[in-house]
């Protein structure tokens, strides 16, 4: 009995992990497949490369169109779309309290001290290599 507790020990420390990360794997995959199938024109999303724009037509198996600015179509495949986001509303708040930069400060030259001799900087002539 003894010399079956460890082997069966090392493979349930083995298995249980492995059996857990594959139902979290086949999770993501369903919710993924899921959100594939949900798309709908209008719906803004965020493809797998970080581009940003609303789904223009999705009545392809396994193409959609995306709008990325205005009047730009672009086709893409539902797999490459990573997930829906929130779109984008400005409010009156948001429009009212726009920033503004704040003006560029010259900095004042520190007044010269009367006991200090004022001196101005002296270039050298430059040095003139190889002649004679």
């Amino acid at each position: 009995m003894q010399s079956l507790l460890l082997p069966l020990l090392l493979v349930l420390v083995l298995a249980v992990p492995l059996v857990m990360s594959s139902r979290k794997q086949k999770k993501q995959q369903a919710a993924q497949q899921e959100l594939q199938s949900s798309l709908a024109p209008g719906d803004r999303v965020m493809t797998t490369s970080g581009l940003y724009g609303t789904v223009a037509d999705a009545s392809g198996d396994t193409t959609i169109d995306i709008e990325i600015a205005p009047g730009v179509v672009t086709t893409w495949l539902r797999l490459a779309v990573r997930e829906k986001v929130e779109p984008v509303v400005e409010t009156e708040e948001d429009s009212a309290d726009e920033v503004v930069a704040p003006a560029e400060e010259t900095i004042a030259e520190p007044a010269a001290k009367a006991d200090e001799p004022q001196t101005t900087a002296q270039v050298a002539p430059p040095l003139e290599h190889g002649k004679k």
